[in-house]
C-alpha cells in the first residue's frame, strides 16, 4: 500500500512539474485558444449570412466567394473577383483567426469584423449592392424575420444586426492545435528538428519583431519594404489611405501567419505564390538578410507547423425566395 501511495505521489508530482514546465515555455507566440460560443443561435444565423449569395447584386457573389473556408479562408488567387468579374484592388487576406487582428482590411479601415461585415456588401468592386437592398432581401424571406426576430428580438432587421450576425460566426473561425501549439503546451516530439530550427531562425533573424502573439501577425502595421524599396504595380499605399499621414505610406497590417501554407498567394498585391519565394523576399526586404537555401527550407517548414484544425463546418439550407423578393442582376448595368 505504501509503496503504491509512493507512486502516486510520485506521478503526481512528474505531472505537476509537466504542467509548471507547460506553463514556463516563454514564447513571442502563444497558443490559439478555443473557440467559446455564447450565442448559438446568432452564430447559426451569421453563418447562414456568410454563405448567402443573395446579400450581392448578381446573386452570386457570398463572403465565403473571397473567404473560402475550403481553402483556408481565402480563395488563393492574386486579387478576387467581383461582380461582372471585376478584378480586386488587393489581396483577400484570410478570414480564419481573423477576431485576433487589431483591425480589419490590410490598411486597417475597419476597426472590428462588424464594422468589415458590412463593406464587401455595398463595394461596388465586390458583392455591389446596397445595405437597403440587402435589407428588402432580407424582410422579404419569413424564415429570415423569424431567425433575426429569435436572435435580436425585433422583427425589423438593420445592416447592424447583419453584420453583428456574420461577424459572431466569424468569431468561430479559429484553428486551434496547430503542431507547433502543442509544441508550445511542452510536446517536444510535435514538431522536428528541421522545423525547430526554422522557428529558432525565425527568432533570432526578427521576423518574431512583427510576426508574434497568439497570430503570428495582425497586432501591428509595418512598412512594406524597410530595408530594399518592394516593387509591385499594385496602386494600394495602405495606411495612409486611413490616416491619411505620409509616414503610414505603404504600411500595412502584417498579415498572420496562421494556416499560411493554405493561403497562398502571399503579400498585400498576391505577387508571390510560394512560402520559399515569400521568405527570401521577407528576409531581404524586412530584415537585410539574405537566407542560403537550407535556411530558407528550415523557416518554411516552421511555417508549415502553422496550419491548425480547419473549422469543420456543415453547410446552411438557405431558405428560398418569395414572390416579392428582389431578383438577382447578373448581367445588367
Amino acid at each position: 500500500m505504501k509503496a503504491r501511495l509512493l507512486t502516486l505521489i510520485l506521478s503526481s508530482t512528474s505531472l505537476l512539474v509537466s504542467a509548471q514546465a507547460w506553463a514556463q515555455r516563454n514564447e513571442p507566440v502563444q497558443v490559439i485558444p478555443p473557440v467559446q460560443v455564447d450565442n448559438p443561435a446568432m452564430v447559426e444565423l451569421g453563418k447562414k449570412l456568410f454563405f448567402e449569395p443573395r446579400l450581392s447584386r448578381s446573386g452570386f457573389i457570398s463572403c465565403n466567394s473571397c473567404h473560402n473556408l475550403s481553402m483556408g479562408g481565402t480563395d488563393n488567387i492574386k486579387t478576387s473577383i467581383g461582380d461582372r468579374w471585376q478584378e480586386g484592388p488587393i489581396n483577400s487576406p484570410t478570414v480564419l483567426n481573423s477576431s485576433l487582428n487589431v483591425a480589419q482590411f490590410w490598411d486597417g479601415r475597419a476597426a472590428d469584423l462588424r464594422e468589415q461585415a458590412g463593406g464587401p456588401i455595398a463595394n461596388p468592386k465586390e458583392m455591389a449592392f446596397t445595405h437597403e437592398l440587402a435589407l428588402e432581401f432580407l424582410s422579404s424571406v419569413p424564415e429570415y424575420k423569424a431567425e433575426f426576430k429569435q436572435v435580436f428580438g425585433t422583427p425589423s432587421i438593420g445592416i447592424d444586426q447583419v453584420t453583428e450576425a456574420i461577424a459572431a460566426f466569424e468569431e468561430t473561425l479559429v484553428t486551434p492545435d496547430a503542431r507547433f501549439d502543442l509544441w508550445l503546451k511542452g510536446d517536444d516530439k510535435a514538431i522536428t528538428d528541421q522545423e525547430l530550427a526554422g522557428y529558432q531562425l525565425f527568432k533570432t533573424s526578427g521576423c518574431v519583431a512583427c510576426h508574434n502573439g497568439p497570430n503570428l501577425g495582425g497586432s501591428s502595421f509595418q512598412k512594406m519594404g524597410l530595408i530594399e524599396p518592394y516593387v509591385t504595380d499594385n496602386p494600394a499605399e495602405g495606411r495612409v489611405a486611413v490616416t491619411g499621414k505620409d509616414a503610414d505610406r505603404f504600411n500595412f497590417k502584417v498579415p498572420t501567419l496562421r494556416n499560411v501554407e493554405l493561403t497562398y498567394p502571399y503579400f498585400h498585391d498576391g505577387a508571390v505564390d510560394t512560402l520559399g519565394e515569400a521568405v527570401d523576399i521577407m528576409g531581404r526586404l524586412q530584415l537585410g538578410k539574405k537566407f542560403s537555401a537550407e535556411e530558407n527550407a528550415q523557416i518554411v517548414a516552421f511555417l508549415k507547423t502553422l496550419t491548425g484544425k480547419q473549422p469543420e463546418i456543415v453547410l446552411p439550407i438557405l431558405p428560398a425566395s418569395r414572390d416579392d423578393t428582389p431578383r438577382p442582376v447578373p448581367f445588367g448595368s
